[in-house]
């Protein structure tokens, strides 16, 4: 064979290009338990959007009070029960007027900007009618009409319980045949008492307010400028005190959350790692703490500590961390016979260091989606015991406090009771969705 057929080109012994060599490689960069978790977590848009939500609350909470013009127990009596928003009747001056339940007049500018009560004249008792001032504007507010349809209106219910019926005569009662002939219809011979009732409760004018001679007719819907969201029964600004409201459901939350992983992480870990007759005393003890209603725990620390945010803690604090005791005893109880645990026992590592360094770390998962899922349950509980009076004290503003303040003209003012509930449900809708979407990013049974 020639030789020089055998000879190979000096091209063949060039070293391959780094971009050669990776041609076909295939690799994905390394992630902590952590970063992939992240990565799951922000897929799912639901989940990122209710923790948008909460740090909007959270942050809320915290701000708008350092600068808000109102604090949550300054009162104002003359502009108690002012909803959010208004049904006011134009003066043609830039005025407008809103007549409250009492027949009171509250002025307010074009834009919502209440001034306050208009200047008081007059009450005829009698007549049922009220006089008012603004600026030189004699007014009127008539609710003698409204007012001797609710004494027919009696007269007609009495009427049907003698004669053990819900029918009543039409032609038994004034304003019943004034609001058919008003609205331009034949009236029926009967009708029943409940909807005579909603006649004389919706459909009936309750109130004719005159500017003079005048009858005003006219009405603009205003938003409440002054106060966004209405004031209670005391004339306190109802927004700043759902603002305050947010800050004594996320302390508790927050503190609940604290409480599981410092107390509930350590003791469940302890109990399952070291087994035998510790770990029954100490799950004895968890069974006893269990047993008890936290409801009494919090009659019994307010005997002591007195009503208020204190009490709610300390009772959140005996009760709160039980449940993440048993889950991370029983992860602690299969993560203990791996292979890892047992070459760091070998390699000489203490008890401390097995559980800081390799237990909790390898239960991070369930650990922060118990943690959220808690948070929701505080508040939750918080309110309840607020609602029912054995959580925060007056003045102290609490979303269940608002709800039971509320709770006695719920039918006259609603919007008391609605927003502090809307602001119960938002919250806990997203902490709980925020916490299934941890559970779907850092649970390793989800993945797939």
């Amino acid at each position: 064979m020639n030789d020089e057929n055998m000879k190979i080109s000096a091209e063949f012994w060039e070293p391959l290009e780094q971009e050669e060599k990776d041609a076909e490689k295939i690799e994905r960069p390394s992630l902590t338990f952590f970063q992939d978790g992240w990565r799951r977590l922000r897929s799912n848009w639901v989940a990122m959007v209710s923790m948008v939500v909460i740090l909007l609350i959270t942050v809320g909470a915290i701000v708008i009070p350092w600068f808000w013009p109102y604090t949550y127990k300054e009162q104002d009596l003359n502009l108690a029960n002012v909803p959010a928003v208004m049904e006011t009747y134009p003066l043609g001056n830039g005025k407008n007027v809103y007549v409250t339940p009492q027949y009171t007049l509250i002025v307010m500018d074009e834009k919502g900007n209440l001034e306050g009560l208009a200047e008081s004249g007059r009450k005829d008792m009698i007549g049922k009618k009220n006089y008012y001032t603004v600026d030189d504007l004699s007014l009127c507010v008539d609710y003698s009409r409204y007012s001797a349809a609710t004494t027919e209106y009696r007269t007609l219910e009495k009427k049907a319980e003698a004669a053990g019926t819900d029918m009543v005569e039409t032609a038994d009662a004034d304003y019943l045949v004034n609001y058919y002939a008003k609205i331009g219809e034949t009236a029926p011979e009967q009708i029943s008492l409940e909807e005579a009732y909603n006649i004389l409760e919706n459909k009936m004018d309750r109130v004719v307010v005159t500017a003079g001679e005048n009858e005003l007719t006219d009405t603009v819907k205003l938003r409440n400028r002054t106060y966004l969201l209405g004031t209670d029964g005391l004339g306190r600004d109802l927004f700043i005190r759902i603002v305050y409201g947010a800050r004594i459901s996320l302390t508790v939350g927050f503190f609940a959350a604290f409480i599981n992983f410092v107390v509930g992480v350590f003791y469940g870990a302890i109990a399952g790692y070291m087994g035998g007759e510790v770990d029954n005393i100490m799950m004895r003890v968890i069974d006893v703490l269990d047993s008890i209603p936290m409801t009494l725990y919090v009659i019994l620390i307010m005997v002591v500590v007195g009503p208020g945010l204190v009490s709610i803690i300390l009772a959140l604090g005996l009760t709160f961390w039980v449940k993440m005791a048993r889950i991370v005893r029983g992860q602690v109880l299969t993560l203990k016979q791996q292979e890892f645990v047992k070459a760091a026992i070998v390699t000489g590592a203490d008890t401390k260091r097995i559980i800081l360094k390799h237990l909790i770390p390898n239960m991070m998962g369930p650990i922060m989606v118990n943690i959220a899922m808690q948070i929701p349950s505080a508040i939750f509980n918080e309110a309840f015991l607020s609602f029912v009076g054995l959580g925060i004290s007056a003045p102290m503003a609490s979303w269940g406090t608002l709800c039971n303040d509320a709770l006695a003209g719920i039918y006259v003012y609603p919007y008391q009771m609605v927003f502090p509930a809307i602001a119960i449900s938002v919250t806990i809708l997203t902490f709980n969705l925020f916490s299934d979407g941890l559970r779907d990013a850092f649970d390793p049974k989800q993945r797939k």
